[in-house]
């Protein structure tokens, strides 16, 4: 039956976000009480994503390193900044709004990148890696980013910030590696299917609960809202176009190819959300809650896409294995 559920909520990933924002903004501040429970929730969620992660598989995209450290230039260097610049030319008069689309942007890539990257046959090595290693690296990259970027211009709690990413993300992730070494892999098989559906739905209620946070700007419908969700739209995509633009730079495989592309693109925007309601005013999360309505709208749409140009161009996806 877990099977069942967990493949009828992959199929409708493109619709659990929006469809749980609504729910958020429905629901209003009966649900925003529970923003206590968020980290906790979310930390669950990292634990769930991180038993599949081994330390080997990490040693061995270790030997080729490039492609990860492409990925987290991306990430945190070219998007960030790329997100800042749109900030100042469309918000100049509005640091609530910088901050957010900056956040949005420096946060690590999303744990379910790893779901479209196994879909499309791309290097889930390369993938369980980039992951690992950003999941370490957000107590200190994401704070860092953002104090160094916009650190002048907002009230900015960096360590308070630090200590929460360690928590919700770093240990839950160790706590799953090392479990997944201590089995020798055998706990993927066995729980992966029984808490990936409950990680999805855990997913649904954190983007539930902080949509009710913010429910009164998402309620405000106007040009102003629209043109900041196509603004989002456009960013996120960069991200996508910036992943395959390196692969084609380089020549990199289809299967690598396919890695930098979906974790260019998403973020672990839930984290994003988190925070953004923890530690920033509520218009701060305005732009990381429009990021997730998006998030695996664009996923679906860039595995469409890529899709289609393997079977009409890519000679290498045929041949492509995974290393």
């Amino acid at each position: 039956m877990l099977h069942i559920i967990n493949r009828w909520l992959n199929r409708m990933m493109p619709l659990i976000t929006p469809a749980s924002i609504l729910i958020g903004i429905i629901c209003g501040s009966r649900l925003a009480s529970f923003t206590y429970l968020s980290p906790w929730l979310f930390a669950f969620m990292t634990f769930a994503g991180s038993i599949s992660l081994g330390f080997k598989d990490f040693m061995n995209v270790l030997k080729r390193p490039l492609p990860l450290i492409v990925c987290l230039f991306i990430l945190h260097l070219a998007m960030p900044m790329i997100a800042l610049g749109f900030g100042y030319a469309f918000y100049s008069g509005d640091i609530h709004m910088i901050t957010g689309l900056v956040l949005a942007a420096s946060i690590p890539t999303g744990v379910t990148s790893f779901v479209w990257v196994s879909i499309y046959k791309g290097n889930i090595a390369l993938t369980l890696s980039i992951i690992l290693i950003d999941t370490l690296l957000a107590p200190f990259i994401v704070p860092g980013v953002l104090s160094l970027l916009i650190g002048a211009d907002v009230q900015l709690d960096a360590a308070a910030m630090m200590i929460s990413l360690f928590w919700m993300i770093v240990v839950p992730s160790l706590i799953g590696m090392i479990l997944n070494e201590w089995t020798k892999g055998a706990i993927a098989p066995v729980w992966g299917p029984r808490l990936n559906p409950v990680s999805k739905l855990t997913m649904a209620t954190i983007v539930a609960i902080n949509g009710s946070v913010v429910a009164p700007y998402l309620m405000d419908i106007s040009l102003r809202l629209a043109g900041l969700a196509v603004i989002i739209v456009i960013i996120a995509s960069i991200g996508y176009l910036l992943g395959y633009g390196f692969c084609r730079l380089m020549g990199w495989n289809y299967a690598d190819k396919v890695a930098l592309i979906f974790n260019g693109g998403m973020r672990n925007i839930s984290a994003g959300a988190v925070l953004a309601v923890t530690y920033f005013p509520a218009p701060v999360a305005v732009p990381v809650v429009l990021g997730m309505v998006f998030q695996q709208m664009l996923a679906s749409l860039a595995g469409f896409l890529l899709g289609k140009y393997n079977r009409t161009q890519d000679p290498q996806a045929n041949t492509a294995s995974v290393s």
